[in-house]
Formats: structure tokens, sequence, C-alpha cells
């Protein structure tokens, strides 16, 4: 297993998965200096979940891919991304203004896909994305070396689910954790729509009237 010594540690209340990207806002100065060393030295920072009290135990690194803006007090605004997970061994906090860690690399110990596991996800990640009003892109699905990292980002799961798929060592168990979850979501989201449609057509609130629109 492939290791990393010293790697500068983000801590932050969001899990960043391999191949996601997410934009930065750097104001504070010890996260000023741990960007500013991995641009020189062209290296990657590392990312965990944090609630304010602890730490996760595994995170992703992050590789630094635009500056989008410098501001003149030494703010800046960055776009990274997510490349491969880490389990944390050691935190150090004596060696710069920033947390460092020795991390080892996880890699999946199977990378079999069950592609009935794989369909059914993507047919139920649809399906919320529709109640959700969102754009559904089949183009999402394709060409993706692990879809549960793709799923999960706009899966509607909270900081602590998301952990947990980040946290799971193969594919398949990843995709059943989703799948599990979009079994016990969806339900209820189109329960709350067909409540929201009841109350437009008033006719569980005759002294309402329907809104203008």
């Amino acid at each position: 297993m492939d290791s990393i010594d010293s790697l500068p540690l983000f801590p932050l209340s969001l899990v960043l998965y391999p191949g996601e990207q997410l934009t930065l806002h750097i104001f504070e100065d010890r996260y000023r200096a741990l960007t500013a060393y991995c641009l020189e030295h062209e290296v990657p920072f590392g990312i965990v979940r944090t609630d304010g009290e602890s730490w996760a135990d595994v995170g992703t690194t992050a590789r630094i891919e635009e500056v989008v803006k410098q501001y003149d007090d030494g703010r800046s605004d960055i776009v990274v991304r997510g490349e491969e997970r880490f389990q944390i061994d050691t935190v150090r906090d004596d060696q710069a203004s920033y947390y460092t860690a020795d991390v080892a690399l996880i890699e999946d110990e199977d990378t079999t896909v069950d592609l009935d596991l794989k369909e059914r996800a993507i047919t139920q990640h649809m399906k919320l994305l529709e109640l959700a009003g969102r754009t559904v892109r089949p183009d999402l699905y394709e060409d993706v070396d692990r879809l549960s990292f793709v799923l999960a980002q706009n899966g509607a799961l909270d900081g602590e689910q998301k952990q947990e798929v980040l946290e799971g060592r193969t594919e398949n168990e990843r995709i059943r954790y989703l799948i599990h979850h979009f079994e016990s979501i969806i339900p209820r989201i189109e329960e709350q729509e067909g409540v929201r449609r009841r109350i437009r057509s008033n006719g569980h609130f005759k002294d309402f009237p329907p809104e203008e629109v």
C-alpha cells in the first residue's frame, strides 16, 4: 500500500470524493501557507471531514487545478479536484502552521462491479433527481471509474452518510449502501410531493384559496 509522509491537511465540514471538483475560498493564514506550499511544490493536500471536535480517519487528496482569483489582502479562490482516498496514520502540528499527516493511500479491495446493482442504482438516482427538479443527464453515468462517488455527490446524503460511502472498500459495497439509501428516501420524497400536490389542488384546505401563479 502506497503512503504519503507529511501530507498537508485541510479539515473541512464536508466530504470530497475522488474525481469531484470543489471551489474553496482561502482566507486563514495557515491555509494560505498550505496552498502556497502545494502550488510551489506541485503536490496535493488532504481534505478530511471534521465536525469541529473530531476528524474522520479517512479523507481524500486534493490537487489544486486553478487559482481563480487572488485578492489584494492575500485571500484566494481556488478550484481543486479529489484524487485518492487515504487513511490517517499520524497527525502532526509541529511541522508547519497547518496540520500535516502521514497517511496510507486506500485502494479498493475488489474492483469487480455487479452490473445489475449498477443499473439499479442509476435508475434510482435518476428518479431522485427528477423528484428534486434537477435535470437528468444520462451522460453523467458514462465512462466513470467509480460510479458510487458520482452518485453520492448528488444523492441527498448527509455528511455522515457521505463519509460512510467514502470509507467503503469496494464499489459493490458502496453501491449497495446507496441503493438502500435511495430505497429509503425516495418514498418519503414522493409522499411529501403528494402532500404538496394536495395542498395546491385546494382539496384539503377549502378556506384557503390556491396561490396565484
